[in-house]
C-alpha cells in the first residue's frame, strides 16, 4: 500500500504566461533526492483518484515543498486553478534522473524542473556544469534570471520559433552538438519531451558518449 500524504497550498506565484510556483507543506521526515519527482493529486472527491507527476523544484533542506507546474491540457489546468489553503496528495519520491558529477544538462521547456533542483542544491559548487535550455519563444523560458545568476556563462539559451538577437535560434540537433561539446566522456542529463530526449540521446551516442553516462527518465 502506497504511502499518501495530504499537504496544503502556503503560497501559489506566477512564473510565466503558462507556469505556476506553488509552495507547499512539507510532512515530517519526507525526504527525495533533488532531480526526483511525486505523483500528485487534488484532494477532493472528484480529482483524488487523477494523479499527474510532478517534480520537485525545491531543495530536500527546505522546510517546505515547491512545485513548478507547467499547465497542459486536462488535470493540470485544475491544479493552476487551486489557491493557498487548498489540499494536494502527494505519494513517495520517485525518478532516476539525480547528480553523478559534472556534466551537460539538456531541457526542453518544462524539462528543466529536475535540473532546478540539482542546482539549487549544488549552490556554489556547480564547478563546470553546462547547461543547454531550449524552448519555443522567449516567453516560455522558466526562471532565466536565476539560471543566469547561478551559472553564469556556463548556460545557453535556445529559442526555436522566433528570431532574436538575445536568444540562440538553434536546434539541439546533433551539428549543434558537435559544436557546442568537446568533451563527450562526461556525464550529460537530459530531460523533456520523449522525443526531444530520445533524439539527443542517440545523437550524444554517435558523437561518442558513454550510454551509462546519459542520465535521462526512466
Amino acid at each position: 500500500m502506497e504511502n499518501k500524504y495530504i499537504v496544503k497550498i502556503l503560497k501559489k506565484d506566477v512564473v510565466s504566461h503558462d507556469v505556476k510556483r506553488f509552495i507547499f507543506e512539507k510532512p515530517k521526515g519526507y525526504k527525495f533526492i533533488p532531480g526526483q519527482a511525486t505523483d500528485a493529486s487534488i484532494n477532493t472527491n472528484k480529482f483524488k483518484s487523477e494523479k499527474r507527476p510532478f517534480t520537485f523544484t525545491s531543495k530536500n533542506t527546505d522546510l517546505v515543498l515547491e512545485f513548478t507546474m507547467k499547465m497542459y491540457d486536462g488535470l493540470t489546468k485544475n491544479f493552476h486553478e487551486l489557491n493557498p489553503g487548498d489540499e494536494i496528495i502527494i505519494r513517495e519520491p520517485f525518478g532516476s534522473i539525480h547528480y553523478e558529477g559534472e556534466g551537460v544538462f539538456i531541457a526542453g521547456g518544462a524539462g528543466i524542473t529536475p535540473f532546478i533542483a540539482i542546482f539549487r542544491n549544488l549552490n556554489d559548487n556547480l564547478g563546470k556544469n553546462k547547461l543547454i535550455f531550449s524552448n519555443k519563444t522567449r516567453k516560455d523560458i522558466i526562471y532565466e534570471l536565476e539560471l543566469s545568476e547561478i551559472l553564469g556563462a556556463n548556460v545557453k539559451f535556445l529559442v526555436t520559433d522566433e528570431n532574436t538577437k538575445e536568444y540562440i535560434n538553434e536546434k539541439i540537433d546533433r551539428s549543434f552538438l558537435k559544436k557546442e561539446i568537446d568533451n563527450f566522456n562526461q556525464y550529460f542529463y537530459i530531460c523533456g519531451p520523449p522525443s526531444f530526449v530520445s533524439d539527443i540521446k542517440k545523437d550524444l551516442i554517435e558523437l561518442g558518449a558513454k550510454k551509462e553516462r546519459i542520465i535521462i527518465e526512466g
